[in-house]
């Protein structure tokens, strides 16, 4: 199955793109994906404890499965004031 990866701020920098297509296993969550992502761009790991994850623009935690077509999205924390 395959699945849309969207990436942001610090994440997108060390990827080099905003967006990812992958191809993931029936039984995939979140959390795999994500360790797929980090098995090609190693720098990711940093950012393991400290992102967000959504699925179809919903927050969602990192052992939710996810299906065909669908979009999930990784947020590093964000700063400001």
């Amino acid at each position: 199955m395959r699945v849309t990866v969207r990436l942001f701020a610090r994440l997108r920098d060390i990827t080099g793109a905003s967006e990812l297509g992958r191809d993931v296993a029936p039984d995939a969550t979140i959390r795999s994906v994500w360790r797929q992502l980090v098995a090609e761009f190693p720098d990711l790991r940093d950012y393991e404890r400290s992102i967000s994850s959504a699925v179809n623009a919903d927050y969602a935690r990192m052992d939710q499965k996810v299906s065909d077509g669908d979009e999930v999205a990784f947020l590093p924390p964000v700063s400001g004031g």
